[in-house]
């Protein structure tokens, strides 16, 4: 859990299932936080219980039998989570796991995954349960009830014989949306999960003592020190199942269809530790560097290169080379050009040369703020940055700074831009490793409020300014209608919006956007081209924030009732 702390800071459970357990003792544990250090607090409160014992048998560790009985998560099952939330509040009561409990073993269940689905309430009315208030706000709670539907139903047509692909067939076939899940059953039982598409990641390693799967080949490779070949993908569409005996199958759960894993998970989500993530993301930096020396009239003496926040660290490294290769080639040809006629301090001079690049922006406070709850959001950004001071010619230098996505925009303009801006450079251009992000996503990395994003706001606003806002009523219109013939997961409406301007066009609005009213620096902002992006990561075709091109229907329909949303002046989800 703490190799994947990248994965959520808002949140964190575990969940425990001891093997073997006499009746009438408890077999099932869960333990949950939304503590400022989530994973610290729960472990803390795990281990309380062990230094407990330790009081009155020193050398209790020597006897895990003995633990078992009296440590409560000592279990041979283990299933946790890290939960970020990036709608709405972040009660405890939203983290995973949930479970749900049962006087039958088998009939136990503790869910937890990466993931959103958006037919909730056709989930609910298909096994004819009417949800809470809670369970309405929540996709695992219509997951959970699905599979322990299922789950029930097979346990009492064959009890002691539980076919648990077969249970998860029926129950996951029914799922819009992208999702990779965990669940441990109460009989020792356990499955890991992943939908057809393969959008969300999923990966395990299997040895003679333990089976493990997470989000991320990384976090097992370190904790377990294993190759990477060692490590699998579990393939979109299949199962992991692990039997309480031990046996462990890989089955298929759903016809496999077209490939579309989630590209923002290699731009951005991921850790950067992943030998093949590391490649791609320098290769974004990379691939902006005809860009770059386009806007900078390839003038690579008065500028200089720097990244924000952390996580483009990876992406600026591929960037450097980009601009260093153009340096090398220059020089090999200003070389040639001299023929004899050169001096030693005039060599050296040449060579010598290299790409300026300062450390120029540090992260004060140790959060990434795209996963920070919205409530907390816009106080946090403006203390986050701090810039190193005497680094740029006041006046002379360009400075260059690469992000690995602009989403809201929300950090550049309270804090980065304006910090930048003490510095006095010549100009300040933003490059983004990532394309314009356009649309919602719905399959994990929740982000479902239109007006949230830069890229949105920036198009609205030129559509305001050349005076067709006609057209957001005819897409309004359009809208309502599908809504009202049960048809609003037929199309993409709102790609319409973007095709009144070019990309650049918006680019350059979404630069007037992020730079503060005091700032007088010009402020340019580039972009990663589609193109781009795919060349540099071609496994993870997954591209619908954005081009617009959902890998399901509920994609579709989530983007447009975002549009209605955002008509309608509601701050509300999509789905």
């Amino acid at each position: 859990m703490e190799k994947q702390h990248n994965r959520g800071q808002d949140g964190a459970g575990v969940a425990a299932v001891k093997l073997n357990v006499e009746p009438g003792h408890p077999f099932l544990q869960r333990i949950r936080s939304n503590a400022n250090q989530p994973i610290a607090d729960i472990f803390s409160k795990i281990f309380a219980e062990l230094k407990e014992l330790e009081k009155y048998q020193p050398d209790i560790s020597k006897h895990p039998g003995l633990m078992k009985g009296h440590i409560s998560y000592l279990g041979e099952l283990l299933l946790g989570h890290l939960r970020y939330g990036t709608q709405g509040k972040n009660n405890v009561e939203f983290c995973h796991p949930f479970i749900k409990r049962h006087t039958v073993p088998t009939r136990n269940l503790a869910l937890a995954g990466n993931f959103n689905l958006v037919n909730t309430d056709e989930l609910f009315a298909l096994i004819n349960v009417d949800p809470g208030e809670f369970q309405k706000q929540s996709d695992l709670a219509a997951m959970m009830e699905v599979i322990h539907h299922f789950l029930v139903q097979a346990d009492e047509n064959s009890p002691g014989n539980l076919d648990l692909a077969d249970v998860l067939r029926k129950s996951i076939s029914l799922f819009d949306g992208g999702f990779t899940v965990g669940g441990v059953l109460g009989n020792g039982d356990s499955f890991v999960f992943r939908d057809a598409h393969g959008i969300r990641p999923a990966y395990y390693f299997v040895n003679d003592e333990i089976v493990v799967s997470a989000s991320e080949r990384s976090a097992i490779r370190t904790v377990f020190n294993v190759g990477e070949n060692e490590v699998k993908e579990l393939m979109p569409g299949m199962g992991l199942i692990i039997k309480a005996g031990g046996e462990v199958s890989v089955e298929k759960l759903l016809e496999t269809k077209e490939r579309r894993a989630c590209s923002f998970e290699r731009i951005y989500f991921s850790r950067g530790s992943d030998e093949k993530i590391y490649q791609e993301r320098t290769a974004l930096g990379y691939n902006l560097s005809e860009q770059i020396l386009d806007a900078i009239n390839s003038d690579l003496k008065n500028t200089i290169f720097s990244f924000i926040p952390n996580t483009a660290e990876v992406a600026f490294y591929g960037l450097w080379k980009g601009m260093d290769d153009y340096l090398k080639n220059v020089k090999i040809q200003r070389i040639l050009s001299w023929g004899k006629d050169f001096t030693e301090e005039k060599l050296s001079e040449m060579i010598n040369r290299k790409i300026r690049v300062v450390k120029i922006a540090f992260i004060d406070v140790k959060m990434r703020t795209f996963i920070t709850e919205d409530v907390s959001r816009n106080e946090m950004v403006q203390h986050v940055y701090d810039v190193t001071y005497g680094t740029v010619r006041k006046g002379e230098d360009t400075l260059v700074v690469i992000d690995d996505s602009i989403v809201r925009g929300t950090t550049l303009k309270e804090s980065i831009v304006r910090m930048l801006a003490r510095l006095e450079p010549k100009k300040i251009i933003v490059l983004s490793s990532a394309p314009q992000i356009r649309y919602p996503d719905c399959y994990g990395i929740d982000m479902s409020k239109l007006g949230d994003f830069i890229a949105f706001k920036a198009v609205i606003s030129l559509i305001k300014e050349t005076g067709k806002e006609n057209c957001l009523d005819e897409l309004y219109e359009k809208c309502k209608e599908l809504q009202r013939t049960g048809q609003l997961h037929t199309e993409n409406v709102v790609q319409q919006v973007y095709k009144f301007f070019t990309t650049e066009q918006i680019s350059q609005k979404i630069a007037q956007l992020i730079t503060p009213p005091e700032v007088k620096i010009p402020v340019q902002v580039i972009y990663q081209t589609i193109e781009s992006l795919h060349r540099a990561c071609p496994t993870n075709t997954g591209d619908w924030y954005f081009t617009g091109k959902y890998p399901t229907a509920g994609g579709n329909k989530v983007v447009n009732k975002a549009f209605i949303n955002f008509m309608e002046g509601k701050n509300v989800r999509g789905y």
